[in-house]
């Protein structure tokens, strides 16, 4: 990873990679149990929670439907809206289920709150948030994140991914790195 982690520019490691699967592990034990014996559907938000998604679905002792939910900023209108377009659609049916969301960082919130109204509109059980990170300082709104990871601040952030301009996604695991001017 030395070419990545050059070209990132890597100021340190946040989060080893041993680290973050033993945290994995702890919140797919936790999921396991809170939903046992109930239908559950596992979303993932292309593309940060690709790793996350991944690695804790396979945490999960459940028999799980897995689906993808993907969208694209809008210039001068997502940061101040949380307003995005979404992209990619869930497939599966998600009336009457319980849904966990999985994203890779919650920073304001506004994005998760417009995926979970747009997923409410499919008029799921319920819907409960799993985030790798999780930076509480910058929420602007509630939302019921349940699982968490690890609490972050303002810190620029690339791996596990985690990305600058979609470079460093790939990472094992989470780095530090210059913030962009």
């Amino acid at each position: 990873m030395a070419i990545l982690e050059e070209e990132l520019k890597t100021e340190r490691i946040v989060y080893s990679e041993e680290t973050i699967q033993a945290r994995v592990k702890e919140l797919g034990r936790q999921i396991t149990e809170d939903f046992k014996g109930k239908e559950l559907i596992v979303i993932g938000v292309i593309k940060g929670s690709l790793y996350f998604l991944s690695d804790l679905t396979r945490a999960i002792d459940l028999p799980i439907k897995i689906d993808m939910v993907g969208f694209s900023n809008i210039p001068d209108t997502t940061s101040k809206t949380g307003i995005v377009r979404i992209i990619k659609d869930i497939d599966i049916d998600i009336t009457d289920k319980h849904v966990l969301v999985v994203e890779d960082v919650i920073r304001t919130g506004l994005t998760t709150a417009y995926i979970i109204q747009n997923l409410e509109m499919k008029k799921p059980k319920d819907i409960t948030l799993c985030s790798m990170l999780l930076n509480p300082d910058r929420l602007l709104m509630t939302i019921p994140v349940k699982y968490y990871g690890f609490e972050i601040n303002d810190q620029w952030l690339a791996g596990y991914g985690l990305d600058r301009n979609e470079i460093g996604r790939n990472l094992p695991y989470i780095a530090q790195i210059p913030k962009q001017k």
